[in-house]
């Protein structure tokens, strides 16, 4: 592990983490195509700090969100308590309805824990991967133009929610996006535009600190290389910056009707990736 390999690594968890083109399937395209280590494979501990970048930039992106949600629960415990009996507000009833929606939008991930080293497996499988790319694309395209709804924190129902959860946690597969998977889903499901990607981004945030939670217990007892520190913090900020940066033309591509832009993408890698795949199993045979 490099100054430049941590960098490319930064890049491509900020770039793919939030594009709706999958993350986990480009760094398995990486790693099987091209030998390049994976920041799993490099490091757990370094694996988990690019997924704190990432958490970053969304907490920069959308802190006035977080920071709202974070004030009304805490108000909320303590109307619970009995030490707050003030009126909420249009403002908090709003904040505390979006923390409801993710709470609900999170649970079908937990069906997910049961199925988790077999999840994992298909990382190897580039035809799986290429095909997963190939739908991510049909999903996107699909939902751009059929996406027209209205809904926002307000009147979006927890069904609708909960089957935008189902959409995340299907996307655990590599190949499949799931800010692509949440985004559209939320679009087919009536969503108005601003509100499918804010509310796709915020959900990422459990998800995330979850699964940044399990790693790190397996990251300390696999051992963590300090003296690699400079290294990893260099890749965290571009993580971090280049999240930031992607969030940002996700936003505007879906609030200009161009979401499904990032279809010809995925199409393109996809077959791409079939082809290698063959072209790989015919030189080994």
């Amino acid at each position: 592990m490099n100054f430049l390999t941590s960098i490319l690594l930064g890049l491509i968890q900020g770039f793919a983490e939030f594009l709706p083109i999958s993350s986990s399937g480009h760094l398995s395209l990486f790693q099987n195509f091209f030998g390049l280590q994976t920041a799993e494979q490099s490091s757990l501990f370094f694996d988990v700090l690019l997924h704190l970048g990432t958490l970053i930039a969304v907490f920069v992106y959308y802190w006035e969100d977080i920071r709202g949600m974070v004030v009304e629960f805490c108000n909320m415990c303590m109307e619970l308590a009995g030490k707050r009996t003030s009126r909420p507000t249009a403002q908090s009833r709003s904040l505390r309805r979006m923390i409801l929606l993710i709470v609900v939008g999170t649970l079908p991930l937990l069906l997910i824990l049961p199925i988790k080293d077999q999840i994992e497996s298909l990382y190897n499988n580039t035809w799986f991967v290429g095909g997963a790319l190939i739908f991510t694309g049909v999903l996107l395209f699909v939902s751009d133009r059929l996406g027209k709804g209205r809904k926002t924190v307000r009147s979006a129902s927890l069904l609708d929610v909960l089957l935008v959860g189902c959409a995340q946690a299907v996307a655990t597969v590599p190949g499949l996006s799931r800010s692509g998977a949440t985004i559209s889903a939320g679009l087919l499901l009536g969503f108005d535009r601003k509100f499918a990607v804010r509310y796709s981004f915020l959900l990422s945030i459990p998800a995330v600190i979850g699964a940044n939670l399990l790693t790190l217990v397996d990251a300390f007892q696999a051992g963590i290389e300090w003296s690699m520190l400079p290294v990893y913090i260099v890749g965290v900020c571009v993580a971090a910056m280049s999240g930031y940066f992607a969030i940002g033309v996700v936003k505007k591509l879906t609030d200009q009707g161009r979401f499904g832009y990032f279809a010809y993408y995925c199409w393109g890698v996809g077959a791409l990736t079939i082809i290698l795949s063959a072209i790989f199993l015919f030189v080994n045979m």
